[in-house]
């Protein structure tokens, strides 16, 4: 898989690019959400990984932006946030985003919990 990781924190850029890449999959880094933006109208992506609390534009806005697009809309959004509450999830779903991951990220688990939301 081709994933667009969408992350302003490096070292959990990096983090997920290992992890991701261990895995097998292409990894495009972003480190703001108007980059993001960018790549996703340029490149054939079949993930995006987007973290909720990026400077700017946050990730939910971002993500709403993409779903609006009939270019990127097709593409599955996987929220990557520390925020896991009832109300929370009901924010992610409602800005367009297919699941979510909680931060901190499980380096065991975390590759086989995106390969859930393959195409």
């Amino acid at each position: 898989m081709i994933i667009l990781v969408v992350e302003d924190n490096p070292l959990n850029l990096e983090l997920v690019t290992d992890l991701l890449e261990m895995s097998g999959h292409t990894v495009i880094p972003a480190d703001s959400g108007e980059v993001a933006l960018e790549i996703a109208g340029r490149q054939a992506l079949d993930l995006i990984l987007m973290d909720v609390s990026l400077p700017g534009k946050d990730g939910l806005t971002i993500t709403a932006e993409l779903k609006a697009e009939p270019k990127t809309r097709h593409i599955p959004v996987i929220a990557v946030t520390a925020h896991s509450m009832a109300k929370d999830r009901e924010r992610i779903v409602a800005a367009g985003c297919d699941g979510y991951v909680t931060k901190p990220i499980d380096a065991q688990t975390f590759a086989s919990e995106i390969e859930k939301f393959k195409k």
